[in-house]
């Protein structure tokens, strides 16, 4: 599976993801992302064609790290997953 780049503003966090937000593993990543120059393991999500956007699957953390260092795009990978 090759990995695509997405704006960061084109990615919807789902409720359920909301309150699972660790600062300090998402500054940990941050830190990581730095060190090792860029993000190593992308993160996934769902295409939802209805409101031209795309859902995190999985990545929260590192999602909300490459946000936090600024950040305009993220590598993804876009996968079939259904709506909860």
């Amino acid at each position: 599976m090759k990995a695509i780049p997405v704006k960061l503003a084109e990615i919807y966090v789902p409720a359920k993801f909301k309150g699972t937000l660790d600062e300090a593993k998402t500054a940990a990543l941050a830190d990581e992302i730095v060190g090792d120059g860029g993000l190593k393991v992308p993160i996934q999500v769902r295409r939802d064609e209805a409101q031209k956007r795309y859902v995190l699957v999985a990545g929260l953390h590192r999602l909300e790290a490459m946000r936090a260092l600024g950040e305009a795009t993220i590598a993804c990978y876009i996968v079939a997953a259904r709506k909860f």
